[in-house]
């Protein structure tokens, strides 16, 4: 079990009282008008409803995680997306990114009340591991003893600076029962905000030897600085995820160098761009890149709307204003991006016949749980009538076949096609099994039925 019914009746009631205080708009010292008001309580009251309608929902989530049908057998996707990651950590940085999204998938869909699209969040509880599938999944995963910078082995672990943060936040609930774990977090921190190079705006670089930004590094590192700064009540470090999101957002989408973050609904770009930096260059705007970004963006969100440290900070309600426009900006990019076949393509904008443009099921998966989770963290800014049919055109598509008559979900569980996991230039559709696409496609399952236990989606 994730919790106890102790422990769910504590998140049911923690969140009627945070839903019995009025909250801060517009911060300290600003005067808001009645009607602005009006509308941003009338927004948190329908996310309240919906994460209260949740909770009575997945309190027995633990027994039954896949018990609705997404028109494919999850159960199958969820198995073969956990036994895929199998590289060693200390041979290749993808395996800590590997590693990192499948310990995510776990925790959205086996416990979903301790992830921060939970209700009540933190304080993080203090869980055996072999009771959290998740967590036992982390424990297993993470070497000891730990690397020269907490989960990071910088050089040592291909050069990659986020990658092995994607590992973070399981290191952080494990480490309520194992303090080593708690050590190796904060000092994965020290290195993420101190030790690791920076672009010249400040964004923190994906590279451990060159200063390189790298879309995928958005799933990875922010969330866990994020979730470490909610648990640690560091309002300065949370305010921090939010920034480098910000920071990210000028290279990657308005090729600026800015520390001033541009208005949204600016750029000329459809998308982020992959890859800027003086060592692997890769402008194009690839789909997975972009559900890196914008997941790592929904979950920075989430944790600074349920974090109580943030709870009346100068900058919360312009992070969650600014964090909003941003993850549409990348929605709805990929909304107006001509599909393939039903799916997004590998690169977003790609209709010649070079090969790289291609439906594939990563970008698709993870962009359409996007989709699933923002209808109920920001119903205002994303409609259901307008989100939620777009990412179910994807979810429905996944349990179809392609032009070729071959399933995308395989009858052992494997989705098809994928883009290569090492070799996201590689023109052939990947069909072998990506690590990563199968868990992007447990993570749409996560999101849309927690959607549908919150009354908001449609089985």
């Amino acid at each position: 079990m994730c919790c106890s019914v102790t422990s769910r009746e504590r998140f049911n009631s923690g969140l009627l009282a945070e839903s019995s205080r009025s909250p801060s708009v517009g911060g300290p010292g600003k005067k808001v008008s009645s009607k602005k008001v009006s509308s941003f309580l009338t927004a948190m009251s329908t996310v309240k409803t919906s994460l209260l309608s949740l909770i009575a929902t997945a309190s027995t989530v633990t027994q039954t995680p896949f018990a609705l049908n997404p028109g494919f057998n999850i159960t199958a996707v969820a198995s073969i997306a956990k036994a895929l990651p199998s590289h060693s950590w200390f041979t290749d940085a993808l395996d800590t990114r590997e590693f990192g999204t499948a310990t995510e998938a776990l925790l959205e869909v086996y416990s979903p009340l301790l992830s921060v699209f939970g209700p009540s969040p933190f304080p993080v509880q203090a869980l055996s591991p072999s009771g959290v599938p998740s967590l036992a999944y982390a424990q297993a995963k993470i070497p000891q003893p730990f690397g020269v910078n907490g989960l990071s082995n910088g050089p040592a672990n291909d050069g990659a600076v986020g990658d092995p943060a994607s590992l973070g936040v399981g290191a952080v609930m494990i480490g309520k029962t194992d303090a080593s774990f708690s050590v190796a977090a904060q000092e994965e921190i020290n290195y993420l905000v101190n030790g690791a190079p920076k672009w010249v705006n400040g964004a923190i670089s994906q590279r451990a030897d060159v200063a390189e930004l790298w879309a995928d590094f958005m799933y990875m590192a922010p969330p866990f600085i994020a979730f470490f700064a909610a648990d640690s009540n560091n309002a300065s470090l949370l305010e921090t995820a939010y920034l480098q999101c910000g920071l990210y957002r000028e290279v990657l989408f308005f090729d600026s160098n800015s520390a001033t973050f541009s208005p949204a609904g600016t750029s000329k770009l459809l998308a982020w761009r992959h890859i800027v930096g003086p060592q692997s260059p890769e402008p194009g705007l690839w789909s997975t890149g972009n559900g890196w970004a914008a997941a790592g963006m929904a979950r920075v969100l989430a944790t600074i709307i349920k974090a109580p440290v943030a709870a009346g900070t100068s900058w919360r309600e312009t992070a969650i204003s600014d964090l909003t426009s941003w993850i549409k900006e990348i929605v709805d990019g990929a909304r107006a991006a001509p599909m393939d076949q039903g799916l997004l393509r590998n690169y977003l904008n790609d209709t010649t016949n070079d090969g790289h443009g291609f439906g594939e099921i990563s970008g698709s998966s993870l962009i359409a749980s996007v989709a699933y989770r923002m209808v109920i963290l920001a119903p205002t800014a994303f409609p259901v009538a307008t989100y939620v049919p777009w990412a179910d055109s994807i979810r429905t598509v996944l349990g179809g076949k392609d032009a070729a008559g071959n399933p995308h979900i395989t009858s052992n569980g494997t989705a098809t096609p994928a883009v290569n996991p090492l070799a996201w230039l590689d023109t052939t559709p990947w069909t072998a099994g990506s690590p990563e696409g199968n868990n992007f496609v447990v993570l749409m399952y996560a999101a849309w039925r927690d959607c549908v236990w919150a009354g908001v989606c449609q089985q």
